[in-house]
């Protein structure tokens, strides 16, 4: 497996991402790009998929009507979902992919459509974490 988490590091050095961080053990990294909005999104290479995760916020667990609208949101998405964590606080953007056959243009697609999302959901997340 150490070879795919080669590869996934290689793919993001190409695409001029930043590895701020990263745990060699677990085959994870902690990647930026905030000039696209990607701040500490966690690439995680869980054979036989790679896990891509970034908190967008926190929530109230009584707020089922923002709930909804993230599952309308989640129609328009290219790739990957807006998902709320274990505990139920926390907006994530989450997509997985296959590391069998992983190519940089898979990669490249989860994260501009990251940075797509937060471009376009943006102000409405903010409008809403101003409102909690």
């Amino acid at each position: 497996m150490k070879g795919k988490f080669e590869l996934v590091k290689q793919y993001l050095n190409d695409m001029g991402i930043a590895i701020v961080s990263e745990d060699v053990e677990k085959e994870l990294v902690v990647v930026e790009d905030e000039e696209n909005g990607i701040k500490n999104l966690v690439i995680d290479c869980e054979e036989p998929i790679l896990v891509l995760e970034q908190v967008i916020m926190k929530v109230k667990p009584e707020s089922e009507g923002f709930f909804k609208h993230l599952l309308q949101m989640n129609r328009e998405l290219v790739h990957g979902a807006f998902v709320l964590d274990e505990s139920g606080d926390t907006v994530l953007f989450r997509d997985t992919l296959q590391l069998e056959n992983l190519d940089q243009n898979e990669l490249e697609g989860t994260v501009h459509a990251l940075s797509l999302a937060l471009s376009e959901y943006g102000a409405e997340f903010l409008k809403y974490a101003s409102h909690q």
